[in-house]
């Protein structure tokens, strides 16, 4: 998948975003910010990439942070459903936490570029937008949660710490982000079934 990816399913990269414009923008600053990091970009390196002037930028963005928690939110609330869509499928705990795992692993995998922007870039939003995102990951960490301690009473999974074992299953799947390479040897389908079975394993789901 190019720099200029997107995790929706969309034909169109981060087609949600409105006018072509700031698409184009968003698009840039994805791939600048991945590359250089929020800090060490400037806005005259994201209008750069998308072809326009800096004045530019300011029609769509007042700054470069309201960019970043542009793509903070698209991303979380992406994430978000494919975990919420995970926890209420039909199946055992079990089964709907592995369709959690695939789902939010592949979703790192094939949006590695901008998963890693979403995931990593979170100490450089302001303190009201940090706010909003922190609060949409404790709805991710509380799907996971209800998953594991719904299997937990049925039986199913042996959970002595269910808020650790959250972590640590939601923590493996982010980290995915980091390392994926589409010139891997693994596919992120490949990868979503690995931490699918790794996850199942370390919460001791009876096979």
């Amino acid at each position: 998948m190019s720099t200029a990816e997107d995790t929706g399913g969309d034909s169109t990269p981060w087609g949600e975003v409105t006018p072509e414009a700031a698409r184009r923008l968003l698009v840039a600053a994805v791939d600048a910010f991945a590359e250089r990091g929020y800090h060490a970009t400037t806005t005259r390196d994201i209008a750069g990439r998308a072809g326009m002037s800096p004045a530019a930028l300011y029609i769509h963005y007042k700054t470069k942070e309201e960019l970043l928690h542009r793509i903070s939110r698209i991303g979380h609330d992406r994430a978000l459903l494919l975990l919420e869509t995970a926890a209420d499928s039909e199946g055992t705990a079990s089964e709907r936490l592995a369709h959690a795992v695939r789902s939010f692993v592949r979703w790192h995998a094939e949006g590695h570029t901008t998963a890693r922007v979403v995931q990593y870039e979170l100490d450089a939003l302001g303190p009201e937008h940090r706010t909003e995102i922190v609060a949409l990951r404790r709805r991710s960490d509380a799907v996971i949660r209800r998953i594991i301690s719904e299997g937990v009473e049925a039986g199913e999974f042996d959970v002595p710490d269910i808020p650790g074992t959250t972590l640590a299953v939601l923590s493996l799947c982010i980290d995915v982000a980091r390392w994926f390479s589409a010139q891997g040897s693994r596919t992120p389908d490949e990868v979503g079934a690995l931490y699918a079975d790794l996850v199942l394993r370390m919460v001791a789901a009876q096979r």
